[in-house]
């Protein structure tokens, strides 16, 4: 769980990244939460796009993937939403205390 002031550094650390991944009409199939898995892997923090003719909020979108592959649920702005999962050999985002 995840406290204000990491939550805050994270949304600062994902203000200038742009969304990689986006979600249709099509929802939330298996590839896609495994690639989002996967990048989560390398890159440790996510900026996901939900599309208009998606039948998902963009807070639906985010605690379903983020229950799914056990990610941080950072926060969702309008149609967009950040995820955190971090990498337990190899951190790159030190979170504050």
């Amino acid at each position: 769980m995840l406290s204000s002031k990491q939550r805050a550094y994270l949304k600062s650390i994902a203000n200038s990244l742009e969304p990689v991944f986006q979600i249709g009409k099509g929802g939330t199939g298996d590839a896609q939460i495994g690639q989002i898995d996967d990048y989560l892997r390398v890159h440790e923090i996510i900026k996901v796009k939900v599309l208009d003719n998606s039948l998902y909020s963009a807070k639906e979108a985010m605690f379903e993937i983020s229950d799914k592959i056990d990610a941080e649920a950072v926060t969702a702005i309008g149609s967009v939403f950040i995820l955190y999962k971090r990498n337990p050999k190899e951190p790159k985002i030190i979170l504050p205390r």
